[in-house]
């Protein structure tokens, strides 16, 4: 597998334009990325756009905070669906997990994933840098118990991005039941190798193109 393989190109930038959601998705056909990750208002635009050609429509909900209601997360998971999305990743909702309801996370989690029921892979976003590594255990632990089939570093707004502590951390938690997408802050080929290393099964990269060219270069 190469690293393109990896790669959810990603452009999530409140100011994007549909020109640049246009040559994002040119760009991922070009390179052959495993999906091209978007704001939910551009989701059919770039499910239309890679219609059959295996790169797969992956939407955000409930980004970039997790603090929307779970009714209106399963609203937006609901509309990617109907035009296209084949992959959800999803903001937990991390006020309810310091808050001690463990039950709130799982069920806000498990809606999104019944609400996919098989129609798209859904990624939880854990947002690590508001987590203590207890909280990330556990974190993981709703997540796979909701049936989610990703767990995910960050969303790149946080504070900090993706960590190889984090990924490994991770990786261990899930024990096989989940997988691990590290983003946030992976803008280079040495970055990326690093968080492959750790155990990472996807990359959410704004830098994909360059990583892959860095990578072709170096025979990677």
């Amino acid at each position: 597998m190469e690293i393109k393989d990896l790669i959810d190109s990603t452009l999530l930038r409140p100011e994007a334009t549909r020109d640049e959601i246009v040559s994002l998705c040119e760009e991922a056909l070009s390179y052959g990325f495993a999906a091209v990750c978007v704001n939910s208002c551009y989701a059919e635009t770039v499910a239309r756009l890679l219609a059959g050609s295996g790169v797969k429509t992956c939407v955000v909900v409930g980004f970039p905070l997790g603090a929307a209601a779970t009714e209106a997360k399963v609203c937006e998971a609901r509309y990617a669906l109907d035009v296209g999305t084949e992959e959800v990743d999803m903001v937990m909702n991390v006020g309810l997990l310091k808050s001690g309801d463990p039950r709130g996370v799982r069920d806000d989690i498990r809606a999104v994933v019944e609400q996919c029921d098989g129609r798209a892979l859904v990624k939880v976003i854990l947002e690590c840098s508001l987590l203590s590594d207890g909280e990330k255990v556990e974190a993981c632990g709703l997540a796979v118990a909701a049936g989610a089939d990703f767990v995910k570093t960050s969303t790149g707004f946080g504070s900090s991005g993706a960590t190889a502590h984090d990924v490994r951390l991770m990786k261990e938690a899930v024990s096989g039941r989940a997988r691990v997408k590290a983003s946030g802050g992976i803008r280079d080929l040495a970055t990326a190798m690093e968080m492959v290393d750790a155990g990472a099964d996807r990359l959410g990269t704004s830098s994909g193109a360059s990583i892959v060219d860095e990578a072709r270069r170096r025979g990677v």
